[in-house]
């Protein structure tokens, strides 16, 4: 394959093709380190506030237990043939050139320990097998790189043998937080879900607040009252959503999306402030404990209120921790009626509503946007959506198709299964790691960048909080604007044409607002 330094470009240079092989720059990302946990961030999770003394022993006598319990995990280990099938599969690589972002590369950084201590011929004959010791630059070199791991899971798709990188990258980092090495990002949002319910820290007032002024916002601006319920016992639907839709563009706007699908579909539902997060960060530092209690709020606030439904928002890792770790981390959900998807994303429940003709819309609001999407990695490779093979591909486009008549997707070899990560998931949407960001989002801003050119694209959508807040930052660090991301429902909520309520007041003003109802004298 050509060879390009993708280090050495220029600012406004035409970016390297994607598939490209890049030129190799060892240690290039060495001293990419987020910051270090507090230590009442990882004591507040139950673990060390900084690095233990006998850290070493601690570290392999963990690393033994997680190959006790997940048998993937010893798989996983044993089964790497060093074929380079994955060697330029990785957003990381591809846009660094460190080799040690090989995925083959990083998953070699814990498997020549596990050798060095697990097998027996890494205990007699540690180098004739590639086994060494964990030294301080070892557990440095982890720190580093499993944390230039998104848990994508890209590699894996390409990989023969099936080796989840994600998973080695998610037991690094529980050793890691098991001797005092936490990562500041992810555990001290993980603290605040625990204290307060949500990622942010939003406490119940300014939630409600938040909520009531939206109400007024799509009053104002449609003349039809929309409901932002909170906490409302009874409710049929907790729709449990990213606590980014609460405050931030383009979250906010896919929030008013939610609300104005449900109130067409003429149900009654409530947000909670109990639960007000959707993501679980538990996955991300490889914490099953931890993400059975962020799990669990979901389910006491899905019980106290009584629900018979849970709708999950626009946010790709907590589909990917409902879809698949819901069930046996705080199940069972025998209480939610089983004639629904339990758990159901928010483009299944807008897509059914579409499918049964019970939402219309005025496509030509957003005739204004030439759409392309992005499938964000744990939908796309984690988890699956409806009742079809693939629904996680077919059913945000068949929305987005739906409310936009100008649609095209950008080159198959980066979408769908095969996608590329946006550069920030797996607990990198850190500023002090902004480089990795940016390189990790350069394979993606590549294929985004032809289909603008070729096909005249201005917007690209998404379902994944972390995807929309990461291109907000990147975005214009590769000359586009900095809205060219927006939220799916954002542009359901710009198309879908409103019912009016029998308590919604009709303005018999000229100067109604955009949406509101005509009057007999406007339609004169």
């Amino acid at each position: 394959m050509a060879k390009v330094d993708i280090l050495d470009r220029a600012a406004g240079e035409e970016l390297p093709d994607p598939m490209e092989m890049p030129a190799l720059c060892p240690g290039a990302m060495a001293q990419s380190n987020p910051y270090l946990a507090q230590p009442a961030h990882n004591e507040a999770l139950g673990f060390p506030g900084e690095l233990i003394e006998d850290w070493h022993d601690v570290a392999i006598a963990k690393m033994g237990e997680l190959l006790g319990k997940y048998r993937s995990l010893k798989v996983y280990l044993d089964s790497c043939v060093k074929c380079g099938a994955c060697t330029d599969k990785c957003q990381y690589f591809l846009g660094t050139g460190d080799p040690k972002n090989m995925p083959v590369a990083r998953q070699d950084l814990l498997r020549k320990v596990y050798r060095r201590h697990f097998t027996l011929a890494g205990k007699f004959f540690p180098k004739l097998v590639g086994a060494e010791d964990l030294t301080k630059e070892v557990l440095d070199d982890w720190y580093s790189y499993f944390h230039q791991c998104s848990q994508c899971r890209r590699c894996s798709v390409y990989c023969p043998y099936g080796i989840d990188t994600a998973e080695i990258s998610m037991a690094a980092r529980e050793i890691m937080d098991s001797i005092g090495i936490g990562q500041k990002y992810c555990n001290e949002i993980i603290g605040k879900v625990h204290k307060i319910g949500n990622n942010l820290g939003l406490p119940k007032p300014a939630l409600a607040s938040t909520l009531e002024d939206l109400e007024e916002e799509v009053y104002d601006d449609t003349g039809v009252k929309v409901r932002f319920p909170l906490d409302e016992p009874g409710a049929e639907i907790l729709l449990v959503t990213p606590s980014a839709d609460f405050f931030a563009e383009p979250h906010i706007d896919g929030l008013i999306g939610y609300a104005k699908v449900m109130h067409e579909a003429g149900v009654k539902w409530t947000l909670s402030s109990y639960a007000s997060e959707a993501a679980n960060f538990g996955m991300f530092i490889g914490s099953y404990e931890q993400m059975r209690q962020v799990a669990q709020r979901i389910r006491k606030a899905a019980l106290d209120l009584g629900v018979k439904r849970i709708v999950v928002g626009e946010c790709g890792h907590a589909w990917r921790v409902a879809y698949s770790f819901w069930n046996t981390l705080a199940g069972p959900w025998d209480f939610l009626d089983p004639n629904y998807p339990v758990p159901q994303h928010i483009c299944e429940f807008t897509y059914d509503l579409i499918q049964k003709g019970k939402l219309n819309f005025d496509k030509s609001q957003n005739d204004h946007m030439t759409l392309t999407f992005h499938d964000s990695c744990n939908v796309a490779r984690a988890s699956r959506m409806g009742d079809m093979p693939g629904g996680q591909f077919e059913i945000p486009r068949a929305v987005i198709k739906a409310v936009c008549n100008n649609y095209v997707d950008m080159a198959e070899d980066t979408i769908r299964e095969a996608t590329f990560c946006c550069g920030g998931g797996g607990g990198l949407l850190s500023d002090e790691i902004i480089d990795i960001r940016k390189k990790g989002a350069q394979p993606r801003m590549r294929a985004l960048r032809q289909v603008v050119e070729e096909h005249g694209v201005t917007h690209m959508a998404a379902i994944c909080a972390i995807c929309k807040a990461q291109f907000t930052k990147v975005l214009p660090e590769f000359d586009f604007a900095r809205d060219t991301i927006v939220s799916v429902h954002q542009l359901v909520s710009n198309a879908i044409i409103l019912t009016p309520g029998p308590d919604d007041d009709e303005d018999e003003d000229d100067d109604a607002p955009d949406g509101a109802p005509e009057t007999e004298d406007d339609e004169d």
